[in-house]
């Protein structure tokens, strides 16, 4: 069961939307700006576990990427502009979230990127990952994180690498465990502000 908590970010019928804002975002050299809205995750800044995930992550050799519930697409769109040969996916199953996207790929000018509104991604044959980022919606439920972690998996060709982010207070460590469960290779490659970054390996 989803709590009402967690409808924020995971619920297909969000909570309607009053309020609109704008938050920037530097990567580098760059400053990314997201508009955002009441209803999805990490309104008002882009939150630590994002900003550690993405300090930690390299995308340059990836091809295909996909953010596994993007919210309202930092990880994503960030990704897309440090990879422009790269094609990026970003799925999320709240729809003010994807149209919140959508609205996000256009303002920062990010041409190989695209949004789908969709619960997880179920694999498929002719689109293989080289990398997918996570920051998983915990409070939607163990199963439902390890659902996502196994379709994550499915979706990556070989050597392809998922990363995960989660907050040590809210079970960092054994997801990192049950990771090991289903990928054939796990690491922490990351901790800071109370959160642990995990890579999972396809071999």
């Amino acid at each position: 069961m989803i709590s009402a908590a967690a409808s924020h970010y995971f619920s297909p019928v969000p909570p309607v939307a009053s309020r609109r804002g704008v938050i920037e975002f530097r990567d580098g050299d760059r400053v990314y700006r997201f508009r955002t809205a009441p209803g999805v995750f990490s309104q008002a800044a882009v939150d630590r576990g994002t900003r550690l995930l993405l300090d930690t992550v390299d995308v340059s050799e990836a091809r295909r990427i996909l953010d596994l519930g993007c919210g309202y697409g930092v990880m994503g769109i960030v990704a897309a502009g440090r990879a422009p040969h790269a094609r990026v996916t970003l799925v999320d199953v709240n729809p003010r979230a994807v149209a919140l996207t959508v609205e996000n790929i256009a303002l920062n000018r990010v041409t190989n990127a695209q949004v789908l509104c969709r619960d997880g991604w179920a694999p498929e044959a002719d689109q293989q990952f080289d990398l997918v980022l996570f920051n998983p919606p915990i409070r939607a439920g163990r199963s439902v994180v390890l659902r996502l972690l196994r379709e994550a998996h499915a979706s990556l060709g070989a050597g392809g690498r998922v990363y995960l982010v989660a907050r040590t207070q809210q079970g960092a460590r054994t997801l990192g465990r049950l990771m090991g469960e289903i990928y054939e290779s796990v690491a922490e490659v990351a901790r800071g502000g109370g959160f642990r970054v995990f890579e999972g390996r396809r071999v």
